[in-house]
């Protein structure tokens, strides 16, 4: 079941978040950058995983932290073209396949509840009614929960059911 919330992902009580970034990405922007404070070790295993795996646009990587917490990366968008960089925009391919990669691994973790942001659609440049029809693609049918913040409001708690 999908719902639509309006508030601050960081205080999900999802057992999973989900995000889209970048191959190499620097998280320095927007979600990425408050996952990167709140989790320091996120971002450096993540710099290790895209080092050490060279991971393409379309796939995830999942984090899991010492406090239980699952964050979900997945690859929406373009490598960075040069070191230093910002990633490239996001491809409706890329996200395409990588929320089917975020469906498989609910299924499979039976996960209970998973919370999304508007995917894409910052950093990324994808338009949200383009993106939106993916999401009830993949994750509709899938047995869990899925909150998508689809009105950010910075230090909200979103009423989750």
């Amino acid at each position: 079941m999908i719902q639509d919330v309006s508030g601050d992902i960081l205080f999900t009580k999802a057992q999973v978040l989900a995000h889209g970034v970048g191959v190499n990405d620097d998280f320095k922007s927007e979600l990425a950058m408050a996952l990167r404070q709140q989790w320091p070790a996120l971002y450096k295993d993540f710099r290790h995983y895209c080092q050490s795996t060279h991971p393409k646009p379309g796939g995830v990587w999942v984090w899991q932290g010492t406090d239980g917490r699952r964050i979900v990366n997945l690859f929406t968008q373009e490598p960075p073209s040069a070191k230093g960089q910002h990633p490239g925009p996001a491809h409706l391919e890329f996200v395409n396949r990588s929320l089917h990669d975020l469906a498989q691994y609910l299924r499979e973790e039976k996960i209970q509840s998973v919370a999304l942001p508007r995917l894409a659609t910052g950093v990324g440049r994808l338009d949200w009614k383009d993106v939106l029809p993916l999401i009830k693609k993949h994750l509709g049918e899938v047995d869990c929960t899925v909150y998508v913040y689809s009105t950010y409001h910075k230090g909200k708690k979103a009423e989750e059911k």
